[in-house]
């Protein structure tokens, strides 16, 4: 697979990838106040005090996914591990079926009018000299990234399939039986076969090691507090991709699973478990998922009728377990 990047899409564990010279943002300093009391010694009452600080945010970019040349979707994302993210997006909306079917893909970022008149021009937007001008002013405040994507011929046939769905539709948006399949889908194709899949539940022991690693290694939540991760262990090696959405923080992983062809057994949320998580899990052959939060009642049932195995709240020297596993 050919791979051309116009920024560098920095991982926490991507060695493969090649720097480049322009360095992705993935927080910006921004200057704040803090309000906070501090208990007097002598009165035992409360002094209040204003402090100007400055303060590390996470970027929250606009990812412009191109697909053959068609605009499909805009991912609010973290501008990095891109490929990774783009792979497994286009997996769990059943564009691909693996990481071959992307022949080809490049990563722009539009910072000034040149990059930004180049992404406009096989648009079908009015793109005037006025309404360009008020576009650039409307989008000033936004980090804006596009991905270009070549899929093979099959691949393609499937969104011109999906985008003549996707025209049938009208006001209302998602109506219907038709809209309702695509949002809750069957998936008992992959269900899976216990008596040929089996894979012995994540020990609590097991579970409490990789959280310590993702409290070690997620750096960027570390640094703004507002990123979510999905983790899985390799050996000893733990593979950790964070994002401001869970969803794009799993997509990536399952990325990377596509690309490498990696056998999963755990994959660990720093978030809570909702059913669009669940689903991903269940499409990607992922035999258990585990949040640092609660899971949805609707992810359970989701989760038992497929055999995913559940688990949540792995905090404080504990974790429960909600579908799949075994007594005693």
């Amino acid at each position: 697979m050919m791979a051309k990047l116009n920024t560098q899409a920095s991982a926490i564990d991507m060695p493969e990838a090649t720097a480049e010279s322009t360095v992705t943002p993935l927080s910006r300093a921004h200057l704040v106040q803090k309000h906070y009391y501090v208990p007097t010694e002598s009165s035992g009452s409360q002094q209040a005090y204003i402090e100007d600080q400055s303060a590390n945010l996470v970027v929250e970019a606009a990812i412009s996914i191109i697909i053959n040349g068609i605009h499909y979707a805009v991912l609010m994302a973290s501008p990095y591990q891109l490929e990774y993210l783009a792979i497994g997006f286009l997996f769990s909306e059943g564009l691909i079926q693996h990481s071959h079917d992307l022949l080809d893909w490049e990563v722009t970022q539009l910072t000034d009018v040149a990059s930004y008149q180049r992404f406009t021009q096989h648009s079908d937007e009015d793109d005037t000299a006025g309404s360009f001008g008020q576009t650039l002013a409307q989008l000033q405040d936004y980090d804006i990234y596009v991905v270009e994507l070549t899929l093979n011929q099959r691949s393609h046939q499937r969104i011109q399939a999906q985008r003549r769905q996707l025209a049938g539709r009208t006001g209302c948006g998602m109506c219907g039986i038709t809209g309702l399949t695509q949002a809750l889908p069957d998936l008992s194709i992959y269900r899976q076969d216990k008596k040929r899949v089996k894979v012995d539940t994540p020990s609590l022991g097991y579970l409490l090691e990789i959280r310590q690693k993702i409290d070690t290694m997620q750096h960027t939540h570390q640094l703004t507090g507002a990123v979510h991760a999905a983790a899985t262990m390799q050996g000893q090696h733990l593979h950790l991709f964070e994002d401001v959405g869970r969803h794009n923080a799993l997509d990536k992983l399952i990325g990377w699973q596509l690309q490498h062809k990696a056998d999963i057994d755990c994959v660990v949320m720093t978030s809570r478990l909702s059913i669009e998580l669940v689903q991903k899990s269940i499409r990607s052959h992922i035999p258990w998922l585990v949040g640092m939060s609660a899971p949805t009642s609707t992810a359970v049932r989701v989760a038992e009728r497929y055999g995913l195995g559940l688990a949540g709240f792995l905090r404080d020297s504990r974790v429960t377990y909600y579908s799949n596993y075994s007594n005693g």
